[in-house]
């Protein structure tokens, strides 16, 4: 059998500290909190914890800090299956999330970069070969912008497929569209990449923001809408829309990182887009079940069994 091609993730690695209360408050309100709970975090770990938990080989490149959450983020990421040759350490803290959960699944969060603002070209460079090894790269926007943008000329220099997760949304370079194989935005994201924002997603169904995102140069396009399910159009296939899978959500923190790092886990196991995401909606469908970002992640048992509990075929 051929050695798989791992799945590489460039990205944050974040310890968080999550507290839950009835609701979450708005400005200058204070509510009494229900719970707390402290759980490794970070959007390129979340993705990588995703991958490695559905039992794919993962590689993450990112930045720790010297403090005692670095070591136990590093100690986690190990024990999880997650390949960390490519996480060096600066020498400050490490990345926090402060999350807020209400009672009814929704979150609110606020990311104190940290280490992961270290995360610089050099870092790629110093594991290029990773890069070129792999079969997929994940990456997202909680690291230095100018670091996915020397991420994005890599892989498309050695042809590896770039999947961006545009969170949280900020102002990226025209140029760097066209180098992404998917683009991978939540609602909220995705009205801040098209114009007139917020108005254009009230205005325009999933099809049209799918094309407008598209018409930047992504070959691919795929519209997270929560319960909603998702909508994807790439140039290969018209646009479909994969409903999520009923379930009664606990707690949505890392949903879309479980999802893509389910979507590319699928297509490393040759499935097509459209089977990569109903794969995906799986594995988010579980994670929102219960509390926690990698801590909610699925194994590759638990997503068959959701599969066949929704009637549909399994991996």
């Amino acid at each position: 059998m051929p050695r798989q091609k791992p799945i590489v993730v460039v990205g944050s690695i974040n310890i968080d500290l999550v507290s839950v209360s009835a609701k979450i408050p708005g400005v200058g309100e204070t509510v009494l909190g229900t719970d707390f709970q402290i759980h490794p975090g970070g959007k390129g770990a979340n993705q990588s914890v995703a991958v490695a938990r559905l039992g794919y080989p993962v590689r993450l490149i990112g930045c720790l800090g010297s403090d005692q959450f670095g070591t136990q983020l590093r100690t986690h990421l190990q024990a999880v299956g997650v390949d960390i040759a490519g996480v060096a350490t600066y020498e400050g803290t490490s990345g926090v999330a402060a999350i807020l959960v209400s009672e009814a699944g929704e979150n609110s969060i606020v990311v104190t970069p940290g280490a992961n603002a270290q995360v610089a070209p050099e870092n790629l460079e110093s594991n290029i070969e990773m890069i070129r090894e792999a079969g997929i790269v994940l990456t997202q926007l909680e690291i230095p912008i100018e670091t996915v943008e020397y991420l994005a000329k890599i892989c498309a220099r050695e042809r590896v497929p770039l999947i961006l997760d545009p969170a949280p949304a900020q102002e990226l370079p025209p140029s760097i569209f066209p180098q992404f194989e998917w683009f991978t935005p939540n609602e909220t994201e995705a009205a801040f990449f098209i114009e007139n924002g917020k108005s254009a997603i009230v205005a325009h169904n999933s099809v049209e923001i799918s094309k407008l995102i598209q018409a930047k140069g992504s070959r691919g396009v795929i519209l997270k809408m929560g319960a909603q399910g998702v909508y994807l159009a790439s140039l290969d296939e018209p646009g479909q829309s994969v409903p999520a899978i009923p379930v009664k959500a606990v707690d949505t923190t890392a949903a879309g990182d479980a999802f893509n790092g389910g979507f590319a886990t699928g297509l490393m196991l040759g499935k097509t887009a459209l089977e990569s995401a109903k794969f995906a909606a799986a594995v988010a469908g579980v994670s929102v079940t219960r509390s926690g970002a990698q801590t909610s992640m699925p194994t590759m048992n638990e997503v068959n069994e959701l599969l066949k509990r929704a009637n549909l075929a399994a991996p």
